[in-house]
């Protein structure tokens, strides 16, 4: 525990944790990898299925849909699974929907075809960003399933309009942090979590205050900072791709 205590005071208040992508983690999946931030690791899938809500049949559009679950030992006390509690808890509904919600933002579902992807992000660690780090991982995973239908010639062009990532910030002991571990989220004053594209447009913002608002200013400097962190995200999930920035 000192050791991780060590590396959060090491790491400067504008910094990411360190990030690691490992594609193709899983045999079966269209598209799927590994991402670690810190010591948040995420398993994130994107399986390809014919087939689509019965709210979008014959429309002749497709659907993606997220699931989003942390192993029982992923945090310091072992949680039940939800298979034992016969449901999910509201805070696992309400990630779910994000992760949806942001892919859905930069994908262009009428040249899917009537097919559904479905995006799981299954945490085997949690050391805070849980949220932000599944859809930075599940971005690259639906990349990569994308490929794979533009190989197998199910669509005829990348219906991805543009990249995007996620990432916290934060206010802890009044200086401004990026990327938050669980040590730095638990004693937050402010926890924002943002969800943008490449382009710099918000694709969802998430801003809570514990005890005092924050100010208009203070919203704006957190906003900017994560701006910053998501170009750097990108530039990792570009490198990862193999894509150069033109």
């Amino acid at each position: 525990m000192s050791e991780h205590k060590e590396e959060v005071r090491d790491k400067a208040r504008d910094q990411l944790r360190p990030i690691k992508i490992t594609r193709s983690y899983t045999k079966y999946a269209e598209g799927s990898v590994l991402i670690s931030s810190g010591d948040t690791r995420v398993i994130c899938t994107a399986s390809v299925e014919d087939g689509v809500p019965y709210f979008l049949r014959g429309e002749n559009q497709g659907w993606l849909t997220a699931e989003y679950s942390m192993l029982p030992r992923a945090t310091q006390e072992r949680n039940i699974r939800a298979a034992a509690r016969g449901k999910i808890s509201g805070r696992t509904r309400e990630i779910q929907r994000l992760i949806g919600r942001s892919l859905r933002a930069v994908l262009d579902l009428s040249l899917i075809g009537e097919r559904t992807i479905w995006i799981d992000c299954d945490v085997i660690q949690a050391d805070g960003g849980t949220r932000t780090t599944s859809i930075t991982g599940a971005f690259v995973a639906l990349y990569d399933a994308v490929q794979y239908m533009l190989e197998e010639k199910m669509i005829s062009r990348s219906p991805l309009k543009e990249f995007m990532a996620a990432v916290s910030a934060g206010i802890v002991e009044n200086e401004f942090y990026l990327d938050l571990c669980y040590q730095q989220d638990h004693q937050a004053q402010v926890d924002l979590n943002v969800v943008m594209t490449e382009s710099g447009r918000i694709i969802e913002v998430q801003g809570t205050a514990e005890e005092e608002p924050y100010s208009r200013e203070d919203f704006n400097r957190l906003l900017d900072l994560a701006e910053i962190g998501i170009q750097e995200i990108i530039s990792v999930q570009k490198s990862i791709l193999e894509i150069e920035d033109e």
